[in-house]
């Protein structure tokens, strides 16, 4: 009798694609290399792409048993879906908008909260250290912008570079699993088992 057994696929790509996608395109504007009226269409795709798309994934990671990316991917589409909220609630006056040191230390919190998610990425692959790597500092640097250190502009620029990490580590996943071989290396962990 065959074997029936039906190999799940990966849902990580595809949540490193959102994250990827749309941290490029906020940290540009972050940068000040997109202006600031483009932020209507960064909103939506924050909200469908990197806040529920995300989300799906980390339900799907859970199902995998993933308690890394399942923390990952939700946490992440948990914070577009804030970012999201934030704008579109005080845009409709059905809040005020938020002060600077308001979101600035939410910021910091998801540095923090990055920070020791990227403690974990030591035992997972060089792609993924770097992307966590990359993503606490841009925390810490749009959180003292955000409190009046102009770090902001720098935050932007460390952004994109964090979503690059992120689609190349997406485009890495996607090409090797389809090859069924390492044709993109992602880099071997950073602590040996």
């Amino acid at each position: 009798m065959a074997d029936q057994t039906v190999k799940s696929a990966n849902p990580a790509p595809l949540g490193l694609a959102a994250f990827g996608v749309t941290t490029v395109v906020l940290s540009a504007i972050n940068a000040g290399l997109l202006p600031g009226d483009a932020l209507p269409a960064v909103l939506a795709l924050a909200f469908a792409f990197g806040g529920l798309t995300q989300l799906l994934v980390g339900a799907y990671e859970f199902k995998n048993g993933n308690t890394f990316g399942m923390v990952a991917f939700s946490a992440y589409g948990a914070f577009w879906l804030w970012f999201t909220f934030l704008f579109w609630a005080s845009g409709a006056n059905l809040m005020k908008a938020s002060s600077g040191a308001g979101v600035g230390f939410s910021l910091f919190m998801w540095g923090v909260f990055t920070l020791y998610m990227w403690v974990a990425t030591f035992r997972t692959n060089l792609a993924l250290w770097v992307i966590f790597l990359l993503l606490w500092i841009t925390f810490f640097l749009l959180a003292g912008g955000e409190f009046g250190m102009g770090t902001g502009t720098l935050g932007g620029y460390l952004g994109i570079l964090t979503g690059i990490a992120a689609l190349y580590t997406s485009f890495a996943e996607v090409t090797n699993a389809t090859f069924g071989r390492v044709v993109v290396p992602l880099g071997n962990p950073i602590l040996k088992a």
